[in-house]
């Protein structure tokens, strides 16, 4: 597939079949994060290939949970929205609500684990919260998605079971000082899948030379 088309039809697909992925794309999945650029070179992320059908269905109830929360507030932010927006969240919050439901059906679930101390932490002493060991952790997330695009898998990044860490942590054996940055449930998709997304414009989201200043045409 090609890479801009691979990148602009890169769908977040909650509705999942629950068919086994077949091990030489589940491989070609997880070698495409390797791939991925990291802070010296340090590779301070692993990720744990969950299939076991228990194990899954504890990380559905912990998942379910936080969703179900999440989407409550939600809706009712959305509440005096205009009618399109509500309708078009309304779609978002069917699909995460059926992920939230067959969760524990999930044929795979990647959790990605970083280690801080081996980031290089530069914006640590800002006064704001830090970001930067992200950069060595979620670049490889994008490119095993960006491989599941390709290997015709749906797949989902999604980070609330960051908010049920400690449990996470203990169920699959994640030692200190490994922590979770996400988790990412993929499969081949029950309705249509991956196809065109919508996003803002590069006139609003990049500028020239200063902030706010519009980039030539």
């Amino acid at each position: 597939m090609d890479l801009y088309e691979a990148m602009r039809t890169l769908r977040a697909v909650r509705r999942l079949r629950p068919d086994p992925i077949p091990d030489d794309v589940l491989r070609r999945v997880l070698e495409a994060a390797t791939w991925a650029p990291t802070g010296a070179n340090a590779q301070p992320w692993r990720i744990v290939v969950v299939r076991d059908r228990e194990k899954l269905a504890r990380l559905g109830a912990l998942y379910a949970e936080r969703w179900n929360a999440y989407a409550e507030q939600h809706r009712a932010l959305l509440a005096d929205a205009p009618e399109a927006v509500r309708e078009k969240s309304a779609r978002m919050q069917d699909a995460g609500d059926h992920l939230a439901a067959h969760f524990a059906e999930t044929p795979v679930v990647l959790v990605v684990c970083f280690n801080p101390k081996n980031m290089a932490l530069t914006d640590a002493g800002q006064d704001r919260p830090s970001v930067v060991g992200g950069a060595s952790v979620y670049p490889a997330v994008q490119n095993l998605l960006l491989a599941c695009r390709a290997e015709g898998l749906g797949c989902v990044l999604t980070t609330l079971l960051c908010e049920r860490e400690a449990e996470v942590r203990e169920l699959l054996g994640v030692p200190d000082p490994w922590y979770t940055a996400a988790a990412v449930p993929i499969g081949y998709p029950l309705l249509r899948g991956h196809g065109p997304i919508s996003r803002r414009p590069v006139a609003r989201m990049a500028f020239a030379d200063a902030w706010g200043t519009p980039l030539p045409d």
